[in-house]
């Protein structure tokens, strides 16, 4: 698979996203159909919606899978290439936030970005908010993605995709979905485990300063409550020589949350525009891997 991952990678860098409906957003539409008529307020009810979907995505991509067995390999490799990049998200993920480097109103650009309320955040705010998307979504955007198509081909890519989307839509700790979000949030924290934990260790092999990023994750990994997100942002904290996390606004309420990493530097435009040059190697990083790891299959 290490061929099929390459090759959908390079795909998302060079083309991003295509323009036809997103799987993400048929995703999208069938949790919401299905909250709209089925939900109730337990965790049985959230677990059907789980088990519905993972088993139609499933359905759906062994189908293509099947289909393009019937294809010639030169032809059934670019076609599943082409479909699996629509599961990675490399390409939007860093032009999404590039896009406060150049915004007139960085805060207006940030709620598309992020949950937190955004209206009273100050400049450095804003930044640092930007800064933990770019860290945590390598993660769940990129790096989850490619090491379950790598493992499993499409069909584990697609599974990855609809638990992602189920936890970025009901796995909220609100009056609502704290029992109906309840095994979306369990599944997500399971499927990632692996994921953040290599995304952190990338982040620290491509840094300047390895050995603080490195003692950042060591100490602040486990500080937020998610046991996956921390890894990631405290290596990113790192490896930037800045404090990350601390209090932050989420519909209107004050949630305290604990800082990672130290604040050495302040945290500014040019912070987030180092943080964002990463990507660079990053890719080539990636890239070398899957090409090591298709001459070593």
């Amino acid at each position: 698979m290490f061929e099929l991952a390459a090759l959908a990678y390079l795909i998302d860098l060079r083309f991003g996203e295509f323009r036809t409906t997103h799987p993400v957003v048929l995703m999208g539409r069938f949790i919401e159909g299905y909250e709209r008529r089925y939900y109730r307020d337990n965790i049985l009810s959230g677990a059907i919606l789980v088990t519905s979907l993972l088993t139609l995505t499933l359905i759906v991509s062994l189908s293509i899978v099947y289909a393009c067995q019937a294809l010639p390999y030169w032809l059934a490799l670019p076609v599943l290439a082409i479909i699996a990049s629509m599961g990675l998200a490399m390409h939007m993920l860093h032009v999404s936030v590039s896009e406060l480097l150049t915004a007139k109103q960085p805060r207006l650009a940030l709620r598309y970005l992020v949950s937190r309320d955004t209206e009273a955040m100050s400049d450095s705010e804003v930044y640092k908010a930007a800064i933990e998307t770019w860290a945590e979504n390598l993660s769940d955007g990129v790096i989850a993605p490619l090491f379950y198509l790598v493992l499993f081909g499409l069909p584990g890519l697609a599974v990855y995709k609809a638990v992602n989307t189920l936890d970025s839509m009901i796995a909220y700790k609100t009056d609502r979905y704290l029992h109906f979000g309840r095994v979306a949030a369990k599944l997500d924290d399971l499927a990632n485990f692996i994921p953040a934990r290599l995304t952190a260790l990338l982040i620290i092999l491509v840094s300047a300063d390895k050995k603080r990023a490195w003692q950042c994750l060591w100490r602040d990994a486990d500080k937020l409550e998610s046991p996956n997100a921390g890894r990631p942002i405290a290596a990113m904290a790192g490896a930037l020589g800045v404090a990350l996390g601390g209090d932050a606004m989420y519909h209107g309420r004050l949630k305290t949350k604990p800082a990672l990493g130290d604040a050495i530097m302040p945290v500014t435009k040019t912070t987030l525009s180092k943080a964002l040059s990463m990507k660079t190697p990053i890719d080539f990083t990636i890239l070398g891997l899957l090409a090591v790891g298709f001459l070593l299959s």
